[in-house]
């Protein structure tokens, strides 16, 4: 039985506003029709109705409010089968939705929609399977992605983050402030970039220093940063230099990035250790195929 999507069905959809919701869908379709569509003059303006697809066996449905978005600017409705979260079942073809329209408007809506969840499911579905890792350790932190994204698509690929579990990290320059290697060194030292920073952000955004070693990691600590990125750090190395950073400045945050791959993250898990952040959550990430077919 088909349940229409009327409110969203994942508290993570709840953070995204109608009005943004709705720029960035007309900006996608404007990006893919930005002249005439002539083949929808062979399909005209009739009925159809579309089964959404996924082909990808054991995936994590994610970014449902942007496909219904899309669909709903070209007047058209989508029925979800599955919700937003949702794990998708292990058949080799699994029906996901079913969308109905004017056929020019839904063929128009199709491949940026598709785009949309199948890269999002993409990254929702990594995600999941980080989490489950890390829960397995019995670790306590965050897993978190990074800043790695694709200009334009940010908002959906953090989203995806948040759908799949884990922690989106900062969103953007404007947010929380990451002081790297760059920013040291045109600085002068790690102590006078925070100094400077903190002379401008005051005390709504956290300062984090991207560290190579233990003794820049102490320096950014005693300097007054929140956040200590031990940064392309070997396991047991790591291990050492953050329970020696804990000891010191209890309350300051470890976090944990370099190298870090869905198949060694168990070993970067610690307890002195509050964050791990892996660009691969973005960046190389697997699609899911989805596939959207009209019934004729």
């Amino acid at each position: 039985m088909l349940t229409r999507m009327s409110e969203p069905r994942h508290s993570a959809a709840l953070t995204l506003p109608p009005q943004t919701l709705t720029r960035l869908v007309r900006q996608w379709l404007a990006e893919d029709t930005p002249t005439f569509d002539p083949a929808g003059a062979c399909v005209g303006l009739k009925t159809v109705e579309a089964r959404l697809l996924c082909k990808t066996p054991n995936s994590v449905l994610a970014g449902s409010p942007f496909f219904t978005a899309l669909f709903t600017e070209v007047g058209c409705t989508v029925e979800w089968i599955y919700q937003e979260g949702a794990d998708i079942g292990p058949d080799a073809v699994t029906l996901t939705a079913v969308v109905r329209g004017p056929a020019r408007c839904l063929l128009l809506g199709e491949r940026p929609a598709l785009n949309c969840l199948a890269r999002a499911s993409g990254i929702a579905t990594r995600c999941s399977q980080l989490q489950q890792i890390v829960t397995a350790e019995g670790w306590h932190g965050e897993v978190a992605g990074t800043r790695k994204t694709t200009p334009g698509f940010r908002l959906v690929e953090k989203y995806a983050m948040l759908v799949g579990g884990v922690s989106m990290h900062r969103q953007d320059l404007s947010g929380m402030v990451m002081l790297k290697d760059n920013h040291v060194w045109a600085s002068g030292s790690i102590t006078q970039a925070v100094k400077a920073t903190r002379s401008v952000c005051g005390f709504s955004s956290k300062i984090e220093v991207e560290c190579c070693s233990a003794e820049e990691g102490r320096e950014a600590a005693s300097a007054g940063a929140d956040i200590v990125m031990l940064d392309n750090f070997k396991p047991q190395e790591l291990h050492a230099a953050a329970q020696s950073l804990k000891d010191d400045f209890p309350a300051v945050l470890i976090e944990a990035s370099g190298g870090v791959t869905p198949e060694n993250l168990a070993q970067f898990c610690s307890p002195h250790v509050d964050i791990i952040s892996l660009g691969c959550i973005t960046q190389g990430c697997p699609v899911v195929d989805f596939s959207l077919k009209v019934i004729h």
